[in-house]
């Protein structure tokens, strides 16, 4: 059985408890103006349909349907056990996005504090403030230009060891098998690739499961998630000891990553971080810093392969590039710079099949928005399709056309992938990087056929090829 399903019929068992806690969540906002919507059931709210929608590959629909029918700027539902509002359009986004930590902070589901057991020491989006002071000096632009040649390194030799001298292959998984490496260069200076591969699949584990409904029964998501995060970790804890012991003899440096200046930074009172506060904490770096980006390289593939005009032009770009290379020359930051129509392509990708659907919110006072009262301890959460696919923002949506992105783009706060404000995605120009250096190598190689054209996609929660992607690769020098 489905564990989302399993979940809920397990919950329909509690529906008199949950009405009592419903009822009494309900009337402490009687006499408000909330936002127009419903709360769905007792406990469970719409959180089956909210799921189930992305699950069926059509996230967008639990979104219109609701901006159809009840307002197209905010709506009230409840999704995982929380009374929400749902913001959209660019004015949402705006408000959002400008009030943070005046109107609203951040808010993650109850599974993320569970899985992150350090979290519970302060809150995670206590944990995230902190992460954010800690990471600009490492991910800022001028900081990231020095791992280019490395990220090269790493995706010629993914693509010797698994696309050369193939017919076929499954794009997906080889997708989050790159960016995995990647980050564990970037993050903790582990290259070997028999190392990273006892990584990868409890990472896999605990990605699908992180936002999730917090049911810790065997076989559900969230047990999944709670095991393959303790195997994880242990396996870090060993990492950060012998990092220690090197750090001590000299044997490794602060700058030599991020691991390294987590174990020598302090935090206010001059503390350093515990070593499980540095687990969690470089566990949630790997997973931000490859699920989103291996998604959108996924559908990269994806629409190159449909999309033959659009394929020629990146060829002919990256090509270019490529022939301005002596042999073993490695790519740098002045080739990146010329990659302009690749990453229009790849936004225009992200545009249509966006990595990350939105995030949450908590409402930190009672406000106003759009007219309706939002009261204090509300979640929020906005959502990128409310604009990614609007007309009125991206004429004929449905189309493919990177030539949205020339000049000044989107207008503001309408292309959201990374989000926006003091909370957007600090690992945007990370993922720029790793993004185009595979496109670089992918296209140099091969040409390429989706062998099911009409794959179903799934979205729990990033969006994935429901069979892996499985395509036919035509060689340059064969082709």
């Amino acid at each position: 059985m489905d564990p989302i399903v399993f979940f809920c019929t397990i919950l329909l068992f509690t529906i008199s408890i949950g009405a009592i806690l419903y009822s009494k969540r309900s009337n402490a906002a009687n006499g408000t103006n909330l936002p127009p919507g419903r709360m769905g059931l007792p406990l469970i709210g719409e959180s089956l349909e909210y799921l189930l929608t992305g699950r069926k590959g059509h996230p967008e629909k639990f979104l219109n349907d609701r901006m159809a029918k009840y307002s197209s700027q905010v709506f009230k539902t409840s999704i995982l056990g929380e009374p929400m509002a749902v913001v959209c359009g660019a004015a949402g986004n705006k408000f959002l996005f400008s009030n943070e930590n005046k109107l609203v902070t951040a808010w993650w589901p109850d599974s993320v504090n569970k899985i992150f057991p350090s979290s519970t020491q302060t809150s995670s989006k206590e944990e995230s403030k902190k992460m954010r002071k800690m990471l600009p000096n490492f991910l800022k632009p001028e900081a990231l230009q020095r791992y280019i040649g490395m990220m090269d390194v790493i995706a010629q030799r993914h693509f010797e060891a698994s696309w050369e001298g193939k017919q076929e292959i499954k794009v997906f998984p080889l997708a989050k098998g790159y960016t995995f490496w990647v980050a564990c260069k970037v993050f903790l200076s582990i290259e070997d690739p028999d190392h990273v591969s006892t990584f990868s699949e409890p990472f896999n584990v605990l990605a699908s499961g992180i936002i999730s409904v917090p049911v810790n029964l065997p076989g559900t998501p969230f047990r999944r998630a709670i095991n393959a995060a303790k195997l994880i970790r242990k396996e870090l804890m060993a990492i950060i000891k012998q990092r220690k012991v090197d750090l001590a003899e000299n044997k490794a440096t602060v700058n030599q990553d991020i691991l390294s200046h987590m174990l020598l930074a302090t935090d206010e009172d001059g503390q350093y971080l515990n070593e499980l506060n540095v687990a969690d904490r470089i566990l949630g770096l790997l997973i931000g810093g490859h699920d989103t980006a291996s998604a959108a390289i996924t559908f990269i593939v994806k629409f190159l392969a449909e999309l033959p005009t659009i394929y020629n032009q990146v060829y002919k770009e990256q090509m270019e590039i490529a022939r301005s290379k002596q042999p073993g020359e490695l790519l740098n930051w002045e080739d990146i710079q010329k990659m302009k129509y690749s990453w229009n392509v790849a936004c225009e990708v992200m545009r249509l099949a966006p990595p990350l659907q939105g995030s949450f919110r908590e409402a930190i006072t009672d406000f106003t928005f759009a007219g309706f009262s939002i009261p204090k301890g509300w979640k929020l959460h906005w959502n990128v399709n409310s604009t990614h696919k609007n007309a009125e923002w991206f004429p004929e949506p449905e189309k493919f056309d990177p030539e949205r992105f020339e000049g000044n783009g989107p207008a503001p706060y309408t292309f959201v992938p990374f989000g926006g404000g003091p909370r957007m995605c600090p690992g945007k120009e990370y993922a720029r990087l790793e993004i185009l250096v595979f496109m670089h190598n992918v296209i140099k190689r091969f040409k390429w056929e989706n062998l099911l054209p009409d794959e179903k996609i799934i979205v729990d929660p990033l969006p994935m090829p429901a069979k892996g992607l499985p395509v036919r690769l035509l060689p340059h020098n064969k082709a």
